[in-house]
């Protein structure tokens, strides 16, 4: 009985959040209990379809891939650290989130109910000293700043999260966490701060590996010869002149770093939940603090899986704003589509660095040019018609076509989310619907109508799925051409000069000039195509990116 009454006092509950039904942990309104990995369409006629795959997720707890087991069946509790609110977010945190937009589309896929919570960080040292330097209320700075990111999400296509906390909104449950940890005997005030003993905390280092004697103090921790051990880390900072500050038990002051993410996971999800990610920088410290806060509050906390992604690099040296070596999303989408910068980060997976270069951004922008030119093609060819078709009028190896690359998209996907083996698998039915449309043998084949719209609609459902569905087809392809008429430095009346200029020369049969003039095109990502009907012209991988990356 004793443990039981102790348990009840260290869990005890603090400020609540009041929280739409779905998202009360143990109340989520039941989803359905089985799903199919893509939903019905007239392309199944009963033959062999993908089955339903088991998910795998790299647990950096435990260091290996685990098998998927959510806490309530059908339900998911995910929790993503987000960004401290102080300035434009560059494309490191662009793979954040992207990661784990991809994360909960395809858990929403699976036919999972999922209340995703990713927070804000509007209160900070950051944030004080960047408002200072502007003249400006920090709270209300962070805000703008938090506008600004939301956004950028909204550019890349990542959905909503479920719901958005920020840290200023949250100091009541902030306290009371802190005030649980001190009553625990885990926390300890100095002068006004409270500081978290690292040392009481047995398992501390569990999610980093590091030893506590080979620790330091954190990130955004300061070195204070008042703390009992190096390690020790601030919960709460007495408040300095002019600082943005709340009333406390222990006078007026500001949350540390670290116990908001714990505050506001619990205050939404509980302290008991499934899926607890962000960038592989936060494993240690913030992470690691995380774990320390919550358990000390509650001993019965625990979250099933730890999901990181990898940097960002540029020379091979992580990207940040501290070193200075950044692009911000808005830089980068200024020039290239955002699909394209959407596509340029989901072909790595998602766990290994990613090297930042023109080059590959340039390859995706090309890529994804030729995804939807092949679907807006599709859909030229079928028209305006609503036309359906009965199960058995898809011929049957287009379905076998389909059925391999769902059964492909399946397996890669569940396997730890192994996006770059999605958009492989995609290049199988996109060259089919390539050869339908524009091969004499393919414009012959019997029922091609009813295999162009098989094909574009699975092909659009991945997509939709991945996040990489534009609103329209022939609306991204013009934005494409936009983009790279203005990383080139032209406008589409100078590209149309050149063709002129170029036909004249073939008419006269100056076939070094000819060549010379789509070549000077081709240097800057403008690629001729000529046909029966005249020239048209489209993005490409500028010759000048390509010719080093031949020689190496």
């Amino acid at each position: 009985m004793a443990s039981l009454l102790n348990l009840f006092k260290s869990c005890r509950p603090f400020t609540p959040i009041q929280l739409p039904s779905r998202l009360r942990p143990g109340k989520l309104t039941q989803p359905r209990r089985s799903f199919t990995p893509l939903s019905s369409s007239s392309t199944n006629n009963g033959d062999s379809t993908p089955s339903v795959k088991d998910l795998w997720l790299h647990n950096t707890m435990s260091r290996k891939k685990e098998l998927f087991k959510p806490k309530v069946e059908g339900q998911v509790g995910m929790y993503v650290c987000g960004v401290t609110a102080y300035d434009l977010s560059h494309i490191g945190h662009a793979r954040v989130y992207v990661t784990f937009d991809v994360l909960f589309r395809y858990l929403k896929h699976l036919g999972y109910e999922v209340s995703y919570v990713r927070n804000f960080t509007d209160v900070d040292d950051k944030i004080i000293a960047r408002a200072n330097e502007l003249g400006e209320d920090p709270i209300s700075l962070s805000r703008r700043f938090c506008e600004e990111f939301n956004r950028d999400m909204e550019q890349l296509q990542c959905l909503d999260p479920s719901v958005q906390p920020r840290v200023s909104d949250h100091i009541p449950q902030i306290i009371d966490l802190i005030k649980q940890i001190i009553d625990n005997d885990y926390a300890y005030e100095v002068d006004g701060d409270v500081y978290f003993s690292v040392d009481k905390s047995p398992t501390y280092g569990k999610l980093s590996g590091r030893k506590l004697e080979d620790n330091r103090a954190g990130e955004r921790v300061a070195v204070d010869t008042r703390k009992r051990h190096p390690a020790d880390f601030a919960l709460w900072k007495t408040a300095k002149e002019g600082e943005v500050s709340w009333e406390s038990p222990w006078g007026r002051g500001r949350p540390g770093w670290h116990i908001e993410c714990s505050a506001m996971s619990a205050a939404y999800l509980g302290y008991s939940f499934d899926i607890h990610g962000g960038g592989m920088d936060l494993v240690f410290p913030h992470h690691e603090n995380e774990i320390a806060q919550s358990c000390a509050a509650c001993d019965s906390s625990d979250i099933s899986y730890w999901i990181h992604n990898g940097f960002v690099t540029v020379d091979s040296e992580k990207m940040s704003k501290s070193l200075g070596n950044f692009f911000t999303i808005r830089q980068v989408i200024d020039l290239y589509h955002p699909l394209a910068l959407r596509l340029f980060l989901m072909g790595t997976h998602y766990r290994s660095p990613i090297n930042y270069s023109d080059f590959l951004l340039e390859s995706a922008s090309e890529r994804v040019f030729y995804i939807y030119q092949t679907l807006h093609d599709c859909e030229s060819v079928l028209g305006e018609k609503d036309s359906t078709f009965d199960d058995g009028s898809v011929p049957s190896d287009t379905l076998t076509s389909i059925n391999t690359f769902r059964s492909e998209f399946v397996a890669s996907m569940s396997d730890d989310l192994l996006t770059p083996v999605t958009l492989a698998a995609m290049s199988e039915p996109l060259k089919t619907i390539n050869d339908l449309i524009h091969t004499r043998k393919g414009k012959k084949q019997p029922r091609r109508e009813e295999s162009l719209k098989a094909l574009e609609a699975s092909v659009r459902e991945v997509l939709t799925i991945l996040g990489l569905m534009p609103t329209s087809y022939s609306e991204v392809l013009e934005q494409l051409k936009e983009k790279v008429l203005k990383r080139a430095g032209l406008n589409e009346e100078d590209v149309l000069q050149r063709v002129k200029e170029r036909t004249e020369a073939r008419k006269n049969k100056e076939y070094e000039r000819s060549d010379e003039i789509r070549k000077e095109l081709a240097n800057v990502g403008i690629a001729l195509m000529d046909s029966p009907e005249g020239t048209a012209w489209r993005p490409a991988i500028p010759l000048a990116l390509q010719e080093p990356s031949t020689t190496t």
